[in-house]
């Protein structure tokens, strides 16, 4: 296991805000999927894919934010 790794792992189990914040990425993950494995989407459905796509880039975001502070 690599250090971020080890160190994300770690913030899961301590940090309330991270565990939060993987939660939350986990249940965007999960709607998306749900909308992928569709044959049709109507238009709300496309936006809402989008726009899954964009929160789950900026949860990303704030976890590795966390974690590179947590590396320091």
């Amino acid at each position: 296991m690599n250090q971020a790794a080890g160190i994300r792992e770690r913030l899961a189990e301590e940090d309330p805000n991270f565990r939060r914040l993987v939660r939350k990425h986990r249940e965007y993950d999960e709607r998306l999927q749900e909308l992928q494995s569709r044959k049709f989407l109507n238009d709300e459905e496309q936006l809402e894919i989008v726009n899954l796509k964009k929160h789950k880039l900026a949860l990303k975001d704030q976890m590795e934010e966390i974690v590179r502070k947590a590396e320091r």
